[in-house]
């Protein structure tokens, strides 16, 4: 099932997507008592925005090997987490705004789990109780910034720097679906996540091992080899089966 957060005229709902509907949900679809209600609306004509806005956002580096290779980085024996700023957050057909365009700003297409109840030190049997869903993000990293700081959350937590969306997926087997971006109709990134390091219960039985995740929290997974620089005037489409296609103008 696809679950989204949407404006249309001018209020901010939730729903519950069916083919070319959106069906409007009594609360936000994390909660157990939300119900879809009777009111219908065309998909075209809703507005999708970020689909959560959690508490937390968390993300793993390194996470695929053919992307430490390229960043000329080793293996992370451990699953690499770092916090990010949830302000960074956009949704569908958003603007990334490059905030140092002189700078190298990369695009970097993931596979970003949506947490689904309060979570503390989870086993890796027992992570998928927690998992509500999944979505698409572009983790936007300023290359300058990460070099200088010898650590990541300045480089990748300006405004606009976090596009999620356009929905999340309930019902995705996330061991083998294929993550693809392209810049400009050009094919940049073309990844599985069979090639993860660190599987995703792993990673959940890590973050939670460290810290408690709550319902709308999300963890961004890493992401395949192929990244590579913004430019203002760049379309970014990330797709990944299962889920659908995440698309941002770049300014």
């Amino acid at each position: 099932m696809k679950y989204c957060r949407f404006r249309i005229q001018g209020d901010i709902k939730y729903g519950m997507i069916d083919a070319d509907k959106v069906v409007e949900m009594t609360g936000h679809y994390l909660e157990q008592t939300s119900t879809p209600t009777d009111q219908v609306y065309p998909l075209n004509d809703v507005e999708l925005l970020a689909p959560v806005e959690p508490k937390q956002l968390v993300a793993i580096g390194l996470n695929y090997v053919d992307h430490a290779k390229e960043q000329n980085m080793d293996l992370p024996k451990e699953p690499m987490m770092f916090m990010l700023s949830p302000s960074a957050i956009i949704g569908p057909n958003e603007p990334i705004k490059l905030a140092r365009e002189k700078h190298r700003i990369d695009y970097e297409a993931e596979l970003a789990i949506i947490i689904g109840r309060q979570a503390y030190q989870v086993s890796e049997e027992n992570a998928n109780d927690v998992i509500f869903g999944f979505t698409i993000s572009n983790d936007v990293s300023d290359r300058d910034l990460q070099d200088l700081d010898k650590q990541f959350t300045r480089a990748k937590s300006f405004a606009t720097y976090k596009p999620l969306g356009p929905v999340v997926e309930t019902q995705l087997h996330p061991e083998s679906v294929r993550i693809q971006l392209t810049q400009n109709g050009e094919l940049k990134q073309n990844g599985s996540t069979q090639d993860l390091i660190h599987s995703i219960p792993k990673v959940i039985a890590a973050i939670t091992e460290v810290m408690t995740l709550y319902p709308g929290d999300v963890v961004l997974t890493g992401t395949p080899a192929g990244v590579g620089p913004l430019s203002s005037g760049d379309e970014i489409e990330i797709t990944i089966e299962g889920i659908g296609t995440l698309t941002n103008p770049v300014q």
